[in-house]
């Protein structure tokens, strides 16, 4: 298997890493997934892929529409098949959805193909971020943060089971969340090695 090199300038030098596995962005609602994501592989060189973003865009059709009209299992079958292209294509850094690693089938597709990466944030924080939002379709009950709560508790023992963790605050920058996630990946020279 051919390995990607990538530059990647940090303050006024070049460091090279090598890429050696699709890391894929796992945990809660609000935990920073697709914004951290964009900026590690902007910061790698390397491809950003967004499972939700890709099954928008299969279905033409937003992710609260989709669970509307055909109901979270249609959902989560389809994003399995998406999450299972997306770490055959190429190399890059792929965010998921937050129920997305909770299916042992995808856990499994992940292990073998990638690395996990959880990015842990307290629920205080995840409550913080989604509050004001309406495109979370599990949060539409009559108690969101509630919701969250239940959500949380149940996820957490899952995300657990992710091959790296890096804690997100909420008062850390995105910028520091990518060195947190680099630093995180360097402990594993199978998934990333700098050169």
């Amino acid at each position: 298997m051919s390995e990607i090199k990538h530059n990647t300038v940090t303050s006024d030098t070049v460091t090279q890493y090598q890429l050696h596995k699709t890391v894929v962005l796992v945990g809660m609602m609000g935990a920073g997934k697709t914004a951290v994501g964009r900026a590690l592989a902007a910061r790698l060189g390397v491809p950003f892929l967004d499972s939700d973003a890709e099954i928008e865009s299969a279905a033409n059709m937003t992710i609260p529409e989709i669970f509307a009209r055909d109901g979270e299992s249609f959902f989560r079958s389809k994003e399995s098949q998406v999450i299972g292209r997306l770490l055959d294509e190429k190399k890059g850094i792929l965010s998921t959805g937050g129920g997305a690693f909770l299916a042992e089938g995808n856990r499994g597709m992940i292990s073998d193909r990638g690395a996990s990466v959880w990015l842990r944030a307290e629920l205080n924080v995840l409550w913080n971020r989604v509050k004001h939002k309406d495109t979370r379709p599990l949060l539409r009950t009559e108690d969101p943060y509630a919701t969250l709560s239940a959500l949380y508790e149940a996820r957490v023992p899952i995300y657990e089971q992710a091959d790296l963790v890096a804690d997100s605050d909420g008062e850390t920058a995105i910028e520091d969340m990518v060195n947190r996630v680099i630093a995180a990946l360097l402990t594993r020279p199978d998934i990333l090695e700098r050169n």
